[in-house]
């Protein structure tokens, strides 16, 4: 749950994957001018001080910091029928998470709404989830098989230096992408380095990448996505105010409010870890048929799907409350803006967003990828 609550809302804790991911699918900074300049650093070596800095830390230095989402990624507005829409109101809008990290057994993250504020406490053995709404305080317990079972983090020893995997990066990203350095801009306050990557296919929707590296430690504090022909970015994170101390021990204390109720919960039993496991098994599933077809950011994924498979995938990636029935509302809505297409392959409906095409076939293919509509329709050809 620890896991799945960071990862879900996408904080750049441990941002450094980032710019390995960004090789595939690139996210981007938005440049802000401004002193003081720091000193010119090649890409090379930016990734190198990445990556020195992550295993100095053994993998984030104490810090606290509010990280702030937008996403426009023009989809169709999605239909609420009350409350929050969990992970699917992370599709469009802004939304904002305030998070203290004080070492590997502390750490907080806060998910204020207008109306209330959920809060997921993590402090050795200790370990609370907080929801105002409900007036609910959940005690969390983790089985000690939970990890293993459920994908709870386990850290990997490397054998290589920072840079080995910096000159491997690089070798990777300069097959496909254009790659440049700006040393001149500012996030939260705090001068940046952007690692600014572009494609050089002119087939893929993405314009660029902009990746954010504190000047002092290295540490990624914002990226953004930006599409091609839109002066804004489809998707940013990053922080909007950061402090590099450790945090005050009460933020990682907590205590029912009087009048509160309380549960207990074990991570590792019943459902709690098992939808995730679930999902993460059908992911798996469907990463096994797919086929790439094509290199770097115009790879377009073909998998064998079909309408009925697209609806149920909504409803289980959701999970309750509604959700469901509200991911099958957004996939109407989808289908409703696609547009009819044929060719020598046959007929299907092309969905376009602002950083994603995706054509769904009569004959039961889904292909994606954040191509243009001509280079999936071609792709389509090509069974």
């Amino acid at each position: 749950m620890r896991r799945g609550t960071l990862v879900r809302w996408g904080v750049p804790i441990a941002a450094a994957a980032v710019i390995g991911a960004a090789i595939g699918a690139g996210p981007v900074i938005a440049a802000v001018s401004g002193e003081p300049t720091l000193p010119e650093r090649s890409a090379e070596q930016l990734l190198a001080d990445a990556a020195a800095a992550t295993a100095k830390d053994q993998g984030m230095r104490p810090m606290s910091g509010t990280v702030q989402q937008t996403a426009s990624l023009g989809l169709p507005a999605l239909p609420v029928t009350g409350g929050d829409t969990g992970p699917l109101s992370l599709l469009s809008g802004t939304h904002e998470v305030k998070v203290w990290y004080g070492g590997e057994n502390k750490i907080r993250v806060a998910m204020p709404t207008h109306l209330n504020e959920t809060n997921l406490i993590y402090n050795g053995d200790q370990s609370w989830y907080w929801d105002s709404a409900a007036n609910t305080a959940t005690r969390l317990r983790i089985k000690a098989d939970a990890g293993e079972k459920h994908g709870l983090p386990t850290p990997q020893p490397t054998d290589v230096t920072p840079q080995q995997a910096a000159q491997r990066l690089l070798a990777q990203v300069d097959e496909h992408t254009a790659v440049r350095v700006i040393n001149n801009a500012e996030v939260a306050g705090r001068p940046v380095y952007q690692l600014v990557l572009a494609p050089k296919a002119g087939s893929s929707l993405v314009q660029e990448v902009r990746v954010a590296l504190d000047g002092e430690t290295y540490m990624p504090l914002q990226v953004q996505l930006y599409a091609k022909g839109s002066a804004e970015p489809a998707y940013q994170v990053g922080f909007t105010q950061v402090t590099f101390t450790p945090p005050a021990p009460e933020n990682f204390t907590f205590t029912p409010p009087p009048g509160a109720k309380v549960k207990e919960a074990t991570i590792g039993e019943e459902s709690i870890g098992a939808k995730a496991e679930e999902r993460a098994e059908h992911a798996a599933d469907m990463a096994g048929r797919a086929k790439l077809v094509g290199d770097g950011w115009t790879t377009v994924a073909v998998v064998p799907f079909s309408l009925s498979d697209l609806k149920a995938e909504a409803a289980g990636q959701t999970g309750q409350d509604g959700r469901g029935t509200q991911a099958n509302a957004l996939v109407d809505s989808v289908l409703k803006s696609a547009t009819p297409v044929s060719g020598t392959w046959g007929s299907g409906k092309l969905i376009r967003t602002k950083l994603l095409t995706a054509l769904l076939t009569d004959d039961g293919r889904l292909l994606a990828g954040a191509v243009t509509p001509e280079e999936l329709v071609r792709v389509a050809g090509t069974k």
